[in-house]
């Protein structure tokens, strides 16, 4: 098995909003155990390890307990069925979804943002729940958004899109990552900018898709991760974390987010933007800032209960 890429792994935990998940392993007869969860995170990068939490009442405790790993499934925003199947007393859970064996042997599903395959590094007790430790053999993530949970309801990055698609003088932006570069554009007189665009009236979803479409590359949006108000150039801005699988841009460069790169923003506040993801890229950790170009704040994403 191929030694894990830590800056590969890095950019797969930061690349979608930690929401729903489905954790499976495989029971002593090697039959598909599965449940949905929403308690995972990403614990150390050297060695490469992630946690779950089980409490100690569920069916499934001695299975995993016992088990020698699991996978982490992270759902996309078109499986609200697979968390539901999941998260039911289902005789064969498994006949929902289209899954395999992973490289290190517990069943990951197609279809997904991301899962990793991973060996049981160690359970710890902990009151009423069990926690699960496992290090990372194998990943892999996809361009698909992910699908969250939130006060009783999914929440899916489209249906945030349109939430705040009915405010006038309204900004697109796409902060398209790959491989640890972001693709700046000239901003028509010598400085540096994302690609973005204006919303009309069909939305910021079809604003969104126009841009990528317009840039001539295969990238899907992550999450919402900054909304702030621009008051300089008269307008709200959301900007997108995007993440990009093939496709040569036809117009701006991938560029990484040095010192002298970020002095040639354009605007302020896209500045003071893309210095926060540049320091989050390094922890791993997201979260979304919710302000204006001079003052606001960044609440952390969901890591799960």
């Amino acid at each position: 098995m191929s030694e894990i890429d830590p800056r590969a792994l890095r950019n797969a935990f930061g690349a979608f909003m930690t929401g729903v998940t489905v954790i499976t392993t495989k029971d002593a007869d090697r039959n598909p155990v599965g449940f949905t969860a929403n308690s995972f995170t990403s614990v150390s990068l050297d060695p490469p390890l992630v946690l779950v939490c089980l409490a100690n009442s569920s069916s499934n405790y001695t299975t995993f307990s016992e088990a020698e790993g699991f996978a982490v499934n992270i759902l996309s925003e078109g499986q609200i069925d697979v968390s539901n199947t999941f998260a039911r007393p289902v005789e064969d859970r498994f006949a929902a979804v289209d899954w395999r064996a992973g490289p290190h042997g517990s069943p990951v599903f197609d279809g997904t943002s991301a899962w990793f395959d991973c060996s049981m590094f160690k359970t710890v007790d902990a009151g009423d729940h069990l926690i699960l430790i496992g290090k990372v053999e194998a990943f892999e993530n996809e361009t698909a958004p992910g699908l969250g949970y939130a006060r009783g309801a999914y929440v899916t990055p489209a249906a945030e899109v349109e939430a705040l698609s009915n405010q006038a003088d309204l900004m697109v932006s796409a902060l398209i990552e790959h491989e640890g570069k972001v693709l700046l554009v000239d901003n028509g007189a010598g400085r540096l900018t994302l690609p973005e665009v204006a919303v009309r009236k069909d939305g910021a979803s079809a604003a969104l898709t126009r841009l990528i479409d317009d840039l001539g590359i295969t990238a899907e949006p992550g999450f919402i991760y900054s909304v702030y108000e621009d008051a300089a150039r008269e307008h709200q801005h959301i900007s997108f974390l995007c993440q990009t699988a093939e496709g040569t841009p036809s117009r701006g460069v991938f560029t990484e987010l040095t010192v002298s790169t970020l002095m040639d923003i354009a605007d302020p506040a896209m500045c003071t933007m893309l210095e926060r993801f540049a320091e989050e890229s390094r922890m791993g950790n997201f979260g979304v800032y919710y302000g204006n170009q001079v003052s606001g704040e960044v609440r952390p994403l969901s890591q799960g209960s």
